[in-house]
């Protein structure tokens, strides 16, 4: 009797050391949540979303920029007001826009400050040659309109105070007006991303939660799953708000939409493999807490696995020369951490809060010790068993143990027909016009301006020339074809905005002179990057010491450096993720056959996508960057799910031989991981609500290829290939492997044998 009280004294000390374990937990990450929520809802003030910081400072258009400063006193960020008339424009209507024109400098902007304070030149009308458009260039002093007036940005608040004193002042009597130009567009990006935190993260959450409702038919479970992903963002956001407010990394808006799907799909991800682990072990042990330690042991090395995949793989990005990518790797990192700590440490804690009574939170589908459908004993399941038990992926175990190389040859020849299209997939970049996905002011003024005006004079073509050759470059850059006009900046003799005299001389710094090309086509449009790279080859050709600059500089310098990018980042990828893969499955066959067929996966992926879109959606092309992150997300995720099967695959194959682990681990994980897959899929869906063609392309490949890794790769193509590959699969440490305890035939299918040799 007394060692039963100091038993029951024992355990009842420790059951009050478990709680209060789970308790602090809990504190700990509502504490983090209450400071990671106010972070969260302040990401979009830490926001960069100018692509010209993005490019390296060697970039032919960033040196530009910099030595075009010293031949105007400020950088000059343009807001186009754009003014259409249904006929020829009357007196009235002129002079209604020179009485707009002269009132936007006293228009308040913020509370001691008035629109003329960020002016760099008066607000003057222009007219165009048909006599139905005007144009009223409101010129912002660039440095001043990236500050912070509240919780906005003034370029921001200029554009909508522009639109809305247009609105009143000038819309009716046969006129229209639109705010286009580079503060236009920066302004309705800013809008279109300002879905993030609220629509994206709720349509994100909402799937989510209908998926694990049907997955776990529990009304409890789910809630808890969701919390775990919430709980992480607001972990993540925590951090990432602090770096980017003291300028260690930098945060777009894009960044800031990838950052909460994949923490949300991550903390899912990880939280299935957990729940699913833990409910097979409370089916195999009396205590929750018990079967929580063992499933935490159990998971903890493919989860850990899996995220220290996803990391390095993101921080491969930080190679990148362009900042809005190198930026991206360790803001995701940091995602996939959080991610990663939220479901091994907060989801415990969840699910045990209820003591021993914590079963119940798998309500109505309780498991109970010794529940096994075969009714043996817990742990000793037969093959035959288990394959029965797991239903649909059972069927498919045994297809593949019974024909895995017909099963692989077969799905590879379907990957790689759908690879065929790869080289169709168009990412050479898009016009600027291109990017949105609705109608937007500054989208449609901007197709105004170029009906009336010549667009490129906005922003135009800036060469920077030694003086001594001047004349040359001027001669080359106005023979291009695209150019419509180029002229040597001169010195200014009269008022702000007034034309210069005939006989000016040029302005010439350090020795150098400034040419200013007006292109036919837009600067934001793929048409004038293209008269750039014309432009730059001409150049060439009679000074070697030229450079050209400019907006469409800009965009081509984006371009060319995506593409460098993508030849660098690729193979350095796919090195760390085979190395890690090495490391976990202490193997080189298997780790080559799974990063062979997710680059089989990714072809298939994109060649699928270059049908959608150029055939089906008719889109214009893809933004240099798509292949890149598509790849970084498609591989490093994709390959998650062959780590949760692979490891299972290994621990079952160190006691009943490689064959036999194949078909177990198929069967067992083949629901949860299928789970997870799906999970992650819609939530990279939901990017599709904000309407940015970027992310809409981006989160079609994206759960393209996590559907396609989770239901062919894992389910038919790895597990196909390591059943018909064999022992062989684990070399060269193959010994540590039993041998397999049925018989290849020539055609690569598995001899069966008695169901008694396949019992452990």
């Amino acid at each position: 009797m007394i060692l039963s009280m100091l038993s029951n004294s024992r355990s009842r000390g420790q059951g009050a050391l478990r709680g209060l374990g789970v308790l602090g937990i809990l504190l700990v990450w509502l504490t983090v949540a209450g400071f990671g929520g106010m972070a969260q809802g302040r990401l979009g003030d830490v926001q960069e979303n100018d692509a010209a910081a993005f490019l390296p400072a060697n970039a032919e258009s960033t040196q530009v920029n910099e030595l075009q400063q010293a031949f105007a006193e400020d950088a000059s960020l343009p807001a186009l007001v754009v003014v259409e008339s249904d006929t020829t424009l009357t007196e009235g209507q002129l002079a209604r826009a020179q009485a707009f024109a002269s009132s936007l400098a006293d228009l308040p902007l913020g509370p001691d400050a008035v629109l003329g304070d960020v002016l760099l030149a008066p607000v003057v009308v222009v007219p165009s040659e048909d006599g139905r458009a005007l144009l009223l260039p409101v010129s912002l002093d660039s440095a001043a309109a990236n500050e912070q007036i509240g919780e906005e940005r003034v370029v921001n608040q200029v554009v909508e105070m522009l639109r809305e004193a247009a609105a009143a002042d000038l819309v009716g009597d046969g006129l229209e007006v639109w705010v286009t130009g580079p503060a236009g567009f920066i302004a309705d990006l800013v809008t279109a991303f300002g879905g993030i935190d609220s629509l994206l993260l709720l349509v994100a959450l909402s799937v989510v939660l209908v998926i694990l409702v049907l997955v776990y038919r529990s009304p409890v479970l789910p809630f808890a799953v969701i919390l775990t992903s919430v709980f992480a963002l607001t972990a993540a956001a925590l951090v990432v708000y602090h770096l980017a407010a003291a300028g260690i990394l930098v945060l777009n808006g894009q960044s800031q939409g990838i950052l909460f799907i994949l923490v949300v799909g991550a903390a899912t991800d990880y939280s299935l493999l957990l729940v699913a682990r833990y409910r097979e072990e409370l089916r195999k042990v009396a205590s929750p807490f018990s079967a929580m330690r063992r499933a935490l042991r159990a998971s903890i090395e493919p989860i850990a696995a899996s995220a220290g995949t996803v990391i390095a793989g993101l921080l491969c990005l930080l190679l990148s020369d362009l900042t809005s990518n190198s930026s991206l790797g360790p803001v995701a990192a940091i995602g996939i951490a959080a991610a990663f700590l939220a479901a091994l440490t907060l989801l415990p804690a969840l699910l045990l809060v209820a003591g021993r009574r914590s079963r119940g939170v798998f309500w109505p589908r309780i498991p109970h010790l010794g529940s096994e459908a075969d009714g043996t004993a817990p742990g000793v399941e037969s093959l035959g068993g288990l394959e029965a038990r797991s239903g649909l992926w059972g069927r498919v175990s045994r297809l593949v143990g019974r024909h895995d190389r017909r099963v692989w040859v077969s799905t590879a020849i379907v990957l790689l027909a759908a690879s065929a299209w790869l080289p169709t997939f168009r990412a050479d970049g898009t016009s600027e016009t291109d990017v949105f996905l609705t109608d937007v002011d500054s989208v449609t003024g901007q197709e105004v301006l170029a009906t009336h005006f010549d667009a490129g004079d906005v922003q135009p073509v800036v060469v920077i020339s030694p003086e001594t050759d001047a004349q040359a470059v001027l001669a080359a850059v106005q023979e291009v074809p695209g150019v419509a006009e180029a002229i040597v900046v001169v010195e200014a003799s009269g008022p702000p905005g007034a034309p210069p005299a005939p006989d000016a001389p040029a302005v010439v710094v350090d020795g150098q002179v400034r040419i200013d090309a007006t292109t036919v086509a837009a600067s934001q449009s793929q048409e004038a990057v293209a008269v750039v790279g014309d432009i730059r080859a001409a150049v060439r050709e009679v000074s070697d010491q030229a450079l050209v600059g400019g907006a469409a500089a800009e965009r081509l310098d984006t371009q060319l450096t995506s593409t460098r990018d993508l030849l660098v980042i690729v193979p350095t990828v796919l090195a760390v993720i085979l190395l890690v893969l090495v490391g976990l499955l202490r193997s080189v066959v298997a780790p080559v056959l799974i990063v062979l067929a997710n680059l089989l996966s990714f072809g298939a992926t994109l060649g699928i996508g270059a049908l959608v879109f150029n055939h089906v959606l008719g889109f214009p092309g893809a933004d240099a960057a798509v292949p890149l992150y598509a790849f970084v997300f498609l591989v490093a995720l994709g390959i998650d799910y062959s780590i949760f099967l692979m490891t299972r695959v290994r621990e079952e194959s160190l006691t009943h031989g490689t064959r036999e682990g194949v078909r177990r681990g198929l069967s067992v994980t083949g629901g949860v991981i299928t789970s997870a897959g799906v999970v992650l899929a819609a939530t990279f869906g939901a990017l599709a609500v904000l309407p940015l063609l970027f992310l809409l392309q981006l989160s079609f490949l994206v759960a393209l290829g996590v559907l396609i890794d989770t239901l062919v790769v894992r389910t038919l193509l790895v597990p196909g290939l390591v059943h018909d590959v064999g022992r062989a699969s684990w070399w060269p440490w193959k010994n540590k492997v039993p041998p397999d305890r049925s018989v290849s035939g020539s055609s690569g299918t598995a001899t069966p044998v008695a169901e008694s040799t396949l019992v452990s």
